[in-house]
């Protein structure tokens, strides 16, 4: 009986572990290594919606608009291209506020020319200045869509697209499949189309209400592994009651190695500078990206100061600097993280806004430059930082300079986490902080005053 209880039991467990092992395969191939997540932005996306504005004898045209709904992330110069695969054997007639980068072979067709004739087209933004009668709203901006909180009125892109070959009616139309997003380089995973409810137009006066023929959506999130294998920026640290300055992380964005165009970098020494960074090039030639050497390596460098300390407040010198030769910053953006950003008081310079990713979370803070003023981070030399302080008021209940408690949990910039330095390399606060000058008076003019007292009881 013991044996038959026993072999029982056995087969129970190695059932068990059989449907716990093809639970977990089941579950791991529910997600694959391009999906995305952003723990400061966790609904943060660029959303695509395709609305089928009218019908044409041979198919539709569309207006698509492209939203930008992530908090900090944007897609500067030379902008987003966007791609997919039609699904039948569609060609684009004409397009405004955007173009194809190639025709394709559109041999077959005489007399109307389509505008594209490939299986997958790969669209760009026109360019601004573009002529009136080839623009339509939220077009030609050269492919730059900003953040939606820096800059909620441009983080939006359109364009006009006349499809034929197509089907002309809700039933016969079908989707494009295989979108990608580059912006302007890899990072984005675009997930299928879906169709939903078509979209509603309130007219300029408010008085009716039109609606799109059909309408689908497509859901791009961003990843900074499949951006780039290296951190773009890199994080060092000082204070003022420390003389140690904590340099970002050695090759933190990789090493130097001359040999590679991944590792190049130029000496800030180099004789004729300037001729070395811009060197005489054909017309649209892109240059590759060319750093300033040093130990990290990183283009982006974010200091944090801690520069001063009163009764009820505490404050912070933040300095960015570009350290890269070939590329300027414009609508640059920071985001940092630290539990005193929920009680700021004052900040200089800088933009500011207060990201709550979860509720009852407010210590994560967004910064960026003023308009005309600093917004424009200067490509490496003596102009490329920008700075400012931060005045925090003290919460007596958690603040403290001990074990790097005034330094910031995470730094972002333009979106990419950067490299932070080791915790225990942080500037720490001297044995018994300000106490020694307590422990001097007393130690010398205590025994004094004692002998004084005694001397004159006497």
């Amino acid at each position: 009986m013991e044996s038959f209880f026993s072999r029982s039991t056995s087969i129970v467990f190695k059932l068990s572990f059989l449907a716990v092992y093809i639970f977990f395969l089941i579950s791991s191939s529910s997600f694959t290594s391009t999906e995305a997540y952003d723990a400061l932005d966790p609904e943060g996306n660029i959303t695509m919606k395709w609305d089928v504005m009218s019908w044409t004898p041979d198919g539709y045209v569309a207006v698509v608009t492209m939203f930008n709904f992530q908090k900090y992330r944007h897609i500067q110069s030379p902008g987003w291209t966007l791609g997919w695969k039609w699904a039948k054997k569609e060609v684009i007639w004409s397009m405004v506020g955007a173009q194809t980068t190639e025709q394709g072979d559109c041999s077959k067709y005489k007399g109307n020319i389509p505008h594209c004739c490939k299986k997958d087209p790969t669209v760009v933004d026109l360019l601004p200045g573009t002529p009136y009668n080839q623009q339509i709203a939220n077009c030609c901006k050269g492919g730059v869509l900003n953040s939606w909180v820096q800059d909620p009125g441009n983080a939006a892109s359109s364009f006009q697209i006349s499809v034929g070959a197509a089907g002309t009616t809700n039933k016969t139309v079908r989707v494009p499949r295989n979108f990608t997003l580059m912006g302007p380089g890899p990072g984005y995973t675009c997930g299928p189309a879906k169709i939903v409810k078509p979209t509603k137009f309130v007219t300029p006066d408010t008085r009716r209400t039109t609606q799109a023929m059909m309408t689908w959506n497509i859901t791009c999130t961003y990843s900074q592994f499949l951006a780039q294998r290296t951190p773009t920026c890199c994080v060092s640290l000082s204070s003022f009651y420390n003389e140690t300055i904590v340099g970002c992380p050695t090759c933190a964005c990789g090493c130097q190695n001359n040999k590679t165009e991944s590792g190049a970098c130029l000496d800030p020494d180099t004789p004729h500078l300037a001729s070395v960074v811009s060197p005489p090039t054909k017309k649209g030639t892109i240059l590759p990206p060319l750093v300033q050497c040093t130990r990290h390596m990183c283009p982006i460098r974010v200091h944090w100061h801690v520069k001063q300390n009163y009764k009820e407040y505490w404050r912070v010198k933040i300095t960015i600097t570009n350290f890269n030769y070939r590329l300027n910053y414009s609508q640059w953006n920071m985001v940092a993280q630290h539990p005193n950003l929920d009680n700021i008081t004052q900040i200089f310079s800088f933009n500011y806004k207060s990201l709550t990713p979860y509720a009852g979370l407010n210590d994560t803070a967004m910064l960026w430059g003023v308009k005309f003023y600093n917004d424009f981070l200067s490509e490496a030399g003596p102009l490329g930082n920008v700075q400012s302080e931060i005045l925090f008021r003290k919460d007596q209940s958690t603040f403290t300079f001990e074990k790097g408690w005034a330094f910031p949990r995470r730094i972002y910039f333009n979106g990419d986490n950067c490299v932070m330095p080791p915790p225990d390399t942080y500037p720490f606060l001297p044995n018994g902080g300000f106490r020694p000058v307590f422990s001097v008076f007393a130690a010398v003019f205590l025994p004094v005053l004692v002998f004084l007292f005694f001397f004159h009881s006497a």
